[in-house]
């Protein structure tokens, strides 16, 4: 549905520009002269686009984008790094009809851009609100973690432009969890003596048993084995295996549960030695923490001329997290329509752009009355 506001906003070209310009500069969230140039650029872009550059601050020598108030009553929250290594995304930007692609088009740097000209022609806005891009977010905002909740704390709303749910903004997130679990073994010839050995790949398989059993599905608890390696040689006894660990629960209380089930872990094999790092990282995104913010929004969409947003709960996590856990109003998911998130098939829905800008500016001004 297009409504009035938007036909009225006449912004959808520079906004394009603006996302081709930081998709086509690629920021892994490991590579940090890559972060420092997608923050740079992007200060860049608000210049032009609201007359004033963005601070860049670091935090341990990561770069944080800052631009408008130094304690924002209004905290617009989004991140510019992206999950992809550098030339792993082809071709690096293609627009075909209504689907735009490219690595961190939709996860999030659309969403960035949608906020920065919401901010346009808002009057005090630099001095009410804030729009802070992180550069952590997708390996765990550990840099960023303290400057959130802090900026959060004392905000009346933050805003979280991660990508939405076809359209739905985000009301729930799961928290998240993290672990490392090295298995140390002891090398030994596979065809002449494996007895003499202590099969970590075994281990780790013992391991990886118990840990499905921990999963609950009545509160959306998953603890799942992502990355695997072990042994050296075909022909080799492996003497280390490491595997790593995502969970998630809807529950903090789950949560606090899977972490020391993790940690509770034995050796299952005579002579295999554990070590197992990680823990808890965001708390869960509870809906008594967004049911303010999303009446208020959809009161907002309806005045504009937009048809209803709806709402959901997701089990990926977010900044929003945070932002939750420091006592804040938060909103989730006011980011870009489109889907594929860490995936090659990650696609931005053109025609929803400037709509979805449109919106958040309107629900800016209305939050600053």
């Amino acid at each position: 549905m297009t409504s009035t506001n938007e036909a009225t906003y006449g912004r959808l070209d520079p906004m394009l520009a603006a996302i081709e310009a930081l998709v086509r500069c690629e920021s892994p969230s490991e590579d940090l002269a890559a972060c420092q140039n997608v923050v740079r650029l992007a200060s860049d872009i608000a210049t032009r686009v609201l007359g004033t550059p963005a601070q860049i601050k670091e935090i341990e020598g990561r770069p944080v984008f800052w631009w408008g108030a130094n304690a924002p009553e209004i905290l617009l929250l989004a991140h510019l790094d992206t999950v992809w290594p550098h030339g792993s995304y082809s071709p690096l930007w293609e627009v075909n009809g209504d689907v735009v692609r490219g690595p961190g088009v939709f996860d999030m740097k659309a969403g960035f851009v949608q906020a920065l000209f919401a901010l346009k022609d808002i009057d005090g806005a630099a001095d009410r609100v804030a729009l802070v891009a992180t550069t952590d977010e997708e390996i765990g905002s550990f840099t960023s973690r303290k400057l959130i909740m802090d900026l959060s704390a004392k905000a009346k709303a933050v805003l979280v432009l991660e990508a939405s749910l076809g359209g739905k903004v985000k009301t729930g997130r799961k928290g998240t969890a993290m672990y490392k679990v090295n298995v140390h073994g002891l090398a030994a010839h596979a065809g002449l003596e494996p007895e003499k050995g202590v099969n970590a790949t075994v281990e780790i398989a013992h391991i990886i048993l118990q840990l499905s059993a921990l999963e609950n599905t009545e509160h959306g608890t998953t603890v799942v084995p992502t990355l695997l390696k072990s042994g050296n040689s075909a022909n080799t006894v492996p003497d280390l295996a490491v595997l790593e660990i995502d969970a998630r629960s809807f529950a903090q209380s789950e949560l606090e549960r899977i972490d020391a089930a993790i940690k509770s872990i034995k050796p299952t094999i005579a002579g295999a030695r554990l070590e197992i790092t990680g823990g808890l990282n965001r708390p869960p995104l509870e809906p008594s923490s967004t049911k303010e913010l999303y009446e208020r929004i959809e009161r907002v969409a309806k005045e504009i001329g937009m048809a209803p947003l709806g709402c959901a709960e997701v089990g990926g996590a977010s900044d929003g997290n945070f932002a939750a856990a420091a006592g804040a109003q938060v909103l989730d998911g006011l980011g870009a329509i489109g889907g594929g998130a860490h995936a090659p098939s990650e696609w931005l829905s053109l025609k929803s752009v400037e709509e979805r800008s449109a919106l958040l500016h309107a629900f800016i001004k209305d939050l600053l009355k």
